[in-house]
């Protein structure tokens, strides 16, 4: 791991998700040693926090589209959750 990661609570979820899918197969593969898989392991367990957020945000953001009488698109309305 580089001492000069970008902080996890600044990535965009396509950065999160990379670096999570690499941390996994890191840790599946098995060949680091144990102090290098708890520091890839707890770095993995805050990109998938920062994933699930990101993800949460997004569907915070999402709008469904109305339709009127005649079923053609008239705008849009909040998602309601």
């Amino acid at each position: 791991m580089s001492e000069t990661q970008k902080p996890v609570e600044e990535m965009s979820f396509e950065e999160a998700i990379r670096e999570l899918e690499t941390v996994v197969g890191q840790l599946e593969r098995g060949d680091v040693a144990l102090e290098q898989s708890i520091a890839l392991y707890e770095r993995g367990a805050k990109l998938k926090t920062r994933c699930e957020t990101k993800l949460a945000e997004a569907e915070e953001k999402v709008a469904k589209i109305t339709l009127d009488a005649s079923g053609q698109p008239q705008g849009t309305a909040p998602l309601e959750g």
